[in-house]
């Protein structure tokens, strides 16, 4: 039995956040978007609160919170603002790489460069951004390797002056590995100002057959592939309770709009369209943050039995945050097209999110993948 219970602990947590949410982060949102940047001063509260290392390892300075304690006070950050949250600098996505791996299988000065606060990651995956294709090849040179193509879009790939990458080499192995920007010459393609997340710092990032030594290779084979689960277990529920931050907010927004708007001299909550359609966006939600919480549940016990739930929690976050987004643009009418009003950023954020972190048929696809494995597992045996 999972407990919806927060601890003592958790609740002050989340407090905090909440305040930083409010005061902190909503009432710059645009200013960032606008900008395409984070202001400093925003970045130090952040910061000295620890909710830049929430994830990261004791061993390199950081909290080493419970994935359960994780989640609520990414949703509380998130409420304020999902772009925002995503252009933090710091470990990001890199964190649940660390926290799923021994210190061991780091050299000493990427160790130092983490422990030293001074990294910022962008963690580029080829091997499960599956959507438009592979876009990297990897072809081994004796005790090296010889990176090229372009990535997919990548969070905070314009200002990480650390890359950690997931790729296949060309006999279909998967092989992590570390790059530090300054030793290499990249090309930085800055994402579309069209869609959200303008303050992420969103990009691809083009290798032109650049090498990589073997100090630079974190694990291949096996340990890749069970290192690169792990982790993407990881990522989905803390990715998926941001979603949920998001999405409460949206709702929220929306429903105070319709319970104050008049129209035939009734509040248009009140009609039965619109009431019907707030229903809909509060089950999505509630349903979207339990199964984030149960997948969190699950990963704080063993990381290896969270991959279905983790799979369910940012699948149905996905289509959650979509629906949800979508709906408050359309209950605030033409008001929810125009700057004047959040829900236009936050439709597109939205999609940008999901855009960066897997469809939803994607998912579907590996679970269905990951039953049918079992199913013929247990018949096997």
């Amino acid at each position: 039995m999972i407990s919806f219970e927060s601890t003592e602990d958790e609740n002050a947590f989340v407090s905090i956040a909440q305040k930083i949410a409010s005061e902190n982060i909503r009432p710059y949102a645009r200013e960032s978007e606008n900008k395409g940047m984070i202001r400093n001063d925003m970045i130090k509260v952040v910061n000295e609160l620890g909710f830049l290392k929430l994830e990261e390892p004791e061993s390199y300075g950081g909290l080493q919170l419970p994935l359960i304690s994780q989640v609520q006070i990414q949703a509380a950050l998130s409420y304020g603002d999902l772009g925002i949250v995503q252009g933090l600098p710091g470990l990001a996505d890199g964190a649940s790489l660390l926290r799923s791996m021994e210190p061991k299988q780091m050299n000493k000065d990427q160790q130092k460069l983490v422990c030293e606060g001074e990294s910022t990651i962008a963690f580029i995956d080829d091997i499960n951004d599956k959507a438009m294709g592979k876009r990297l090849s990897l072809t081994k040179s004796g005790t090296n390797y010889t990176l090229h193509g372009t990535s997919q879009p990548t969070r905070l790939g314009q200002m990480a002056n650390h890359l950690i990458l997931a790729v296949l080499d060309e006999e279909g192995c998967p092989v992590i590995c570390w790059m530090d920007k300054k030793h290499h010459h990249l090309k930085v393609n800055k994402g579309d100002y069209r869609f959200g997340l303008l303050a992420a710092s969103i990009a691809k990032i083009s290798f032109d057959n650049e090498i990589i030594s073997q100090d630079q290779v974190i694990a291949t084979g096996e340990k890749a592939d069970q290192l690169i689960r792990r982790t993407h277990t990881r990522i989905q529920i803390i990715q998926a309770a941001k979603q949920v931050g998001l999405m409460q907010a949206a709702l929220d927004y929306a429903t105070e709009y319709t319970a104050m708007r008049k129209a035939f001299d009734q509040v248009i909550a009140k009609f039965q369209g619109v009431s019907f359609q707030i229903a809909r966006m509060v089950i999505e939600t509630r349903i979207a943050n339990h199964l984030v919480w149960e997948a969190a549940t699950v990963a704080d016990k063993n990381t290896e039995e969270a991959e279905g739930p983790a799979l369910r929690a940012i699948q149905r976050a996905h289509q959650g945050v979509r629906y949800v987004t979508n709906s408050a643009v359309q209950l605030l009418g033409g008001h929810g097209y125009v700057k004047d009003y959040p829900v236009e950023k936050w439709m597109r954020d939205a999609q940008a999110q999901v855009m960066l972190y897997g469809r939803e048929k994607n998912y579907l696809i590996r679970r269905g993948k990951q039953t049918l494995a079992t199913k013929e597992k247990a018949v096997i045996t």
